[in-house]
This record gives structure tokens, C-alpha cells and sequence, in this order.
């Protein structure tokens, strides 16, 4: 039972092309930052730093998601070097596989479809009420019975807009990734536009009195306000699911993930030291803080260019996100965990069709009538639960002597692996008790779903 149970993907088996229906390999360097910033710059930048600053940090919030940027540094390190040495898709999933056997890597996958799928979910919602707001201001208002999380109390029944977008990203997806990143990239030149020109004009209304006192909450503060910008930064595991359909892989991959993380720190940093500076940070406790501050010096323009920059950005994040979802659905079904039509690809368009539109039915339901604002802290659990795999995993990984050489490596290996490790275990320890338990219920149910069918129908067998 327990050789089953703990039984191990062989890498050279993994790499293996030859007479498979593969995924085409079709994108750079360059297409996998676009990516990643497309993931990660979204609610968090447009959000988390007026929040966060009023109620943990004040201006030291740029300390917190230095801070949050390390951790995730040493965390993208190790996917560095597990999607280098081994380019296939599945993400923590199938590096679980590789190096702790097939129950430990259901139970990444599984957390990861948490992740995903909560995650597309929670920002097609927030994409909703921004679309609201924008159109509000061209005094155009949806009907509040189809236009919010069910809510029979207020009078709202479906969130129609946030179902129309996950379906639309779910149709750009078909396509094709490289079609889907060509968008992507469109989407992510114009947020990071926005950005840009919210830190260009608000640098000349900046009173360094602002600033003073600079860390009013303590070094607790700091500590505190980075586990909860570190979410900021989610989704820059969704960039290693693309390691697949990379050219290059053992150069690439490192280039996307590291160069990805380094350019949001960047504009998190700057942003936040803007906003706090423009405004006392005891004013930033509000939804909108970026177009708020705008306001607050008349420059209502800018504002409303803000508005869509927050509307386009959140796309960028249904798509990566929905992404990562239909290609850890497609390595499931590759290795018979779940049924093999997750893992059949349409043969004119090359992307797994079928696991696309149940991925985002699914989905859809969740944003749609699902009110998610008690389920979003799942979404840190799912990913926090796959750091911990993926950094402790490396040191596995090195034992294994069919790796193929030239690919990225950890620096200071072991040193750094470990205390990513460390870090993530501690972002855990800081999630509710309710988070637990919800994560505890879901991990019961995958567990269910193996022993019924994943564990007969699994390729190993």
C-alpha cells in the first residue's frame, strides 16, 4: 500500500517526446515576465497598499513588501530550478510527483486547483464591482439584481459581469497560449501605463511630512503587514506551468519567474511610497485608495484612468490564473488522476479544450453566485502549501542523478531552500483557524476523490 501510495514519476519518462501529442513550444523570455506581471499586478497594487499602510505599516509599508518580495524570491528560485531541470507542465504538482511520490503530489495538485480556481473566482468578482464603478461614471448603472455575490437580502441573485469574463478569458485561452499572451501583454503594457502615470503625476503633490513618523506601528507593523501583502504577489506560480510551452526552458524559465517578481517589488515599492506620501496614511483605510488620492488633489481625470487601469489589470490576472487551472488540470489527466478527457487537446488549435470550459464553468458558478469573501484566504493556504513542497522538494531534487545538466540552480544551496521553507511555514502559522479547517474539509475531499479514483486510474498503475 504504501509503495503505491509514494510511488515516483521517473524524469526521463517525463521527458520523453517522442510519439505524444505535445504542447507547443512557443514562448521567450520575454512572453513569460509579461506573464508573470500579468498575474501579480491587480487587486494588490491598486488595494493592498493603502489598506495595509492605514491599519499595520503607515510608510513602512515598502519594508513589508520588500519583505514579501524576499520570501517569494527564495520561493521562485526553487520553481526556477525545478522548471528548468524538468520543463514539463503541472507546476508543485508534478515536481511533488517527482521527488515524494503520487499521494503528496495529488494533494499539491489538489491545493493548487484551490488556488486557482478561487483565485479566478475572487478577481472576476472584484473585476465586477470595478466595471460598475467605471460605468457609474459615465452614468451608465447595471441592475443590482444581476451585478453582485448572491445576495437574495439586497436583491442580488447572479454576478452576470463576472461570469461574462471568465468565459471570455475561457474562449482567449482555446486559442491558444500564444494568442492569450499576446493579449496578455497588451492588457499588461496598459496597466502598468496606468501605474506609471499615477507615480508621475503624484510625485510632484508628495510632502515628505507625510512620511513622519515612518514606522508608526513598530517593527511588528512591518512584520504584520507583510503576511498580508505577500498575497500581493500571488501568482507567480502560475508562470512555471507554462514550462511546457517554453523555448528554452533552462534559460527561460529562471528569466520570467525572478524577472517578473523583481519588476512588481519595483512598482509595489514606488506606489506605496507615492500614496503615503501624497496623503497621511490614517486616510488611506478605503477600497480605492489610488483613484482616492487622486481625487483628493483634483485630478479626477487621472482617477478615472486609474478606474480602467484596475479593470484591464484584474484581466490579466483571470488569464494567467485560468491558465495555470486548465494546465494543472491537463497534467491530472495526463496521469489518469483525474478522466483522461482533461488531458485531450484539440488537434486544431493544440490546448486542452474540454478541461478549459469545465474549468471555467466551474468557476463561473463560484463568481457567480457564490459570495467569496470568506473563501479568498484559501487561496493564501493552497499556495503557501505548494511553496513549501516546491522549496523543500530542491534538495530532493539534487539527489537525483537523471537530471539533466545546464539548467538555473538555487544559490547558497541548501541554506536558502531551507529557510524558504521556514518562511512559508510561518506566512501558514499566520492564517485563521477557519482557514484551516475550510483547507482541512477540502484536502478530506481530495483525499475521497484519489482513493475512488485516482488512485485505480493513475498511469503508474
Amino acid at each position: 500500500m504504501r509503495n503505491l501510495l509514494f510511488r515516483r514519476k521517473n524524469i526521463a519518462d517525463l521527458l520523453k517526446k517522442e510519439g505524444t501529442i505535445q504542447l507547443k513550444q512557443s514562448l521567450g523570455a520575454f512572453d513569460l515576465i509579461l506573464l508573470g506581471v500579468g498575474a501579480i499586478v491587480g487587486t494588490g497594487i491598486f488595494i493592498l497598499p493603502g489598506t495595509v499602510s492605514a491599519t499595520h505599516a503607515g510608510p513602512g509599508i515598502v519594508f513589508s513588501f520588500i519583505i514579501a518580495a524576499i520570501v517569494c524570491a527564495l520561493a521562485g528560485m526553487c520553481y526556477s530550478e525545478f522548471s528548468s531541470s524538468v520543463p514539463v507542465t503541472g507546476s508543485a504538482y508534478t515536481y511533488g510527483y517527482i521527488v515524494f511520490g503520487e499521494i503528496v503530489a495529488w494533494l499539491v495538485g489538489w491545493a493548487l486547483l484551490l488556488e486557482y480556481g478561487l483565485a479566478v473566482a475572487a478577481v472576476a468578482t472584484g473585476w465586477s464591482s470595478y466595471l460598475s464603478a467605471l460605468l457609474a461614471g459615465f452614468n451608465i448603472s447595471l441592475p443590482t439584481a444581476i451585478s453582485g455575490s448572491f445576495n437574495p437580502s439586497a436583491g442580488t441573485y447572479i454576478n452576470l459581469p463576472a461570469i461574462v469574463i471568465i468565459f471570455a478569458t475561457a474562449f482567449f485561452l482555446m486559442l491558444g497560449i500564444k494568442e492569450s499572451t499576446r493579449l496578455n501583454s497588451i492588457m499588461v503594457f496598459l496597466k502598468v501605463g496606468v501605474i506609471l502615470l499615477f507615480i508621475g503625476v503624484g510625485v510632484f503633490y508628495v510632502e515628505p511630512t507625510n512620511w513622519q513618523p515612518f514606522l508608526p506601528f513598530g517593527v511588528s507593523g512591518v512584520l504584520s503587514g507583510a503576511a498580508l501583502v505577500f498575497f500581493a504577489y500571488l501568482g507567480f506560480d502560475a508562470v512555471s506551468s507554462a514550462a511546457e510551452e517554453v523555448k528554452n526552458p533552462q534559460r527561460n524559465m529562471p528569466i520570467g519567474i525572478i524577472g517578473s517578481l523583481l519588476i512588481c517589488t519595483v512598482l509595489y515599492v514606488v506606489v506605496s511610497l507615492v500614496l503615503t506620501g501624497m496623503v497621511p496614511y490614517t486616510d488611506l483605510n478605503v477600497s480605492d485608495p489610488v483613484s482616492y488620492v487622486m481625487q483628493l488633489v483634483h485630478q479626477d481625470w487621472i482617477a478615472g484612468i486609474i478606474s480602467l487601469g484596475a479593470v484591464v489589470g484584474m484581466m490579466t490576472v483571470i488569464l494567467v490564473m485560468s491558465y495555470g487551472g486548465t494546465r494543472l488540470l491537463y497534467a491530472l489527466g495526463r496521469d489518469g488522476l483525474l478522466p483522461k478527457s482533461m488531458a485531450e487537446l484539440s488537434p486544431k488549435f493544440k490546448t486542452p479544450v474540454k478541461n478549459t470550459w469545465v474549468f471555467a464553468i466551474l468557476v463561473a458558478f463560484c463568481a457567480g453566485f457564490v459570495p467569496l469573501s470568506k473563501l479568498t484566504e484559501l487561496v493564501n493556504m493552497g499556495t503557501l502549501v505548494a511553496f513549501t513542497i516546491v522549496s523543500i522538494g530542491v534538495i530532493y531534487l539534487r539527489k537525483n542523478e537523471n537530471i539533466p545538466s545546464g539548467g538555473f540552480k538555487v544559490p547558497f544551496f541548501p541554506v536558502l531552500p531551507i529557510l524558504s521553507f521556514l518562511m512559508c511555514l510561518f506566512l501558514i502559522s499566520q492564517l485563521s483557524i477557519h482557514t484551516w479547517i475550510a483547507c482541512g474539509l477540502w484536502f478530506v475531499f481530495g483525499l475521497i476523490v484519489y482513493f475512488v479514483y485516482g488512485r485505480k486510474h493513475s498511469t503508474m498503475n
